[in-house]
């Protein structure tokens, strides 16, 4: 009699404990799950069990270069050296940048500008400004940017960016503009 009764008492007793079993969480997934916010949190409780969203897409080095120079391209400007007319390679990555861009949009055109500080004649001043620009074609040609996509005028000393009259003034005024 007494085992029948415990029988009975374990076939009441097992499936609860088999359920109560699959029904805990450890304190280490509760933590976890506690700790996340928002939807990732939703997104464990509903059972999908993959996360989306946490790490930024890893870029190609392709993607990243194309990043780099479209940043590039935002600068326009060259400068150059008091009386001088040859790139300097700190505009060598801007130049690559534009270069680029103008082989891979054979349709786009740029102006280039050229542009010298007030302190030589305006003779001087129109064909110093007109070899900078020059300068640039010939760089950004190089690179296999058609003659077609370039036109160059040369400012001189007409329009200066900055008024000051100081070297530094000086120096901003002493130029090459990619105007597209």
């Amino acid at each position: 009699m007494d085992l029948n009764k415990l029988f009975k008492a374990m076939v009441v007793a097992l499936p609860i404990i088999a359920i109560s079993a699959c029904s805990s969480t450890s304190e280490s997934e509760t933590d976890a799950t506690s700790s996340m916010g928002g939807s990732e949190s939703s997104e464990m409780t509903s059972g999908s069990g993959v996360e989306t969203g946490g790490v930024a897409p890893m870029l190609t080095p392709e993607e990243q270069q194309r990043i780099k120079y479209q940043e590039l391209r935002k600068e326009h400007i060259i400068y150059f050296d008091f009386d001088r007319s040859s790139v300097s390679s700190e505009f060598s990555e801007v130049l690559n940048a534009h270069g680029e861009y103008l082989v891979e949009h054979p349709n786009v055109r740029v102006m280039i500008e050229g542009h010298a500080d007030e302190r030589g004649t305006p003779e001087y001043n129109i064909a110093l400004g007109e070899r900078r620009a020059k300068a640039v074609a010939k760089y950004l040609q190089s690179m296999g940017v058609s003659p077609s996509q370039m036109s160059i005028v040369s400012y001189g000393e007409e329009k200066p960016l900055d008024f000051s009259r100081t070297d530094d003034g000086f120096a901003k005024n002493r130029r090459a503009v990619l105007v597209y």
